[in-house]
């Protein structure tokens, strides 16, 4: 499962730094550029695979949170490597009302450090490292996470934001 020429530690953004811009297409196929929330805060969370429970109890937390955190001044982009069609699959299956965003080329799961080795199991492999982001009102990274857990993290982040 490992890919050749990814052997090296993925970048780690800290607060203060520009969040990479992106366009990618959503669920339906509609491009969502990170360019366009401006003015917003942003969380921008990358998973590994829809459709798995992990990812899945993660998704259903940001949506069963996201009334508390839009009133917060808070959107919020799942980011994964999943094709559109698989995505809509995801947010009708688990009746999803956030956005979620398709990088297949894994070139966004990388720029933000999200994509690369990591242990799964005592093994080293490359895949996506579930993280998450706060993107603030002017494009810079507020809050990054990496190697969040899926059960609870909603909960946290939020406590972290003062919205719990």
């Amino acid at each position: 499962m490992t890919e050749p020429g990814i052997d090296t530690a993925p970048v780690r953004l800290a607060p203060g730094d520009p969040a990479p811009e992106f366009t990618l297409p959503d669920a339906d196929g509609t491009p969502v550029a990170l360019s366009s929330f401006r003015g917003r805060r942003v969380i921008v969370y990358c998973y590994p695979a829809a459709l798995t429970p992990g990812c899945t109890t993660q998704a259903v937390d940001f949506t069963a949170a996201a009334g508390d955190l839009a009133e917060a001044g808070l959107d919020i982009i799942g980011v994964s490597p999943d094709v559109p069609e698989k995505l809509s699959r995801f947010r009708e299956q688990e009746e999803l009302s956030i956005t979620l965003v398709s990088d297949p080329e894994k070139q966004v799961l990388t720029a933000y450090g999200a994509y690369g080795p990591k242990k799964l199991y005592g093994k080293e492999v490359v895949g996506v490292i579930r993280s998450t982001f706060v993107v603030d009102a002017d494009g810079r990274i507020e809050k990054a996470a990496y190697n969040v857990k899926a059960t609870g993290h909603v909960a946290k982040l939020m406590r972290d934001l003062g919205i719990a």
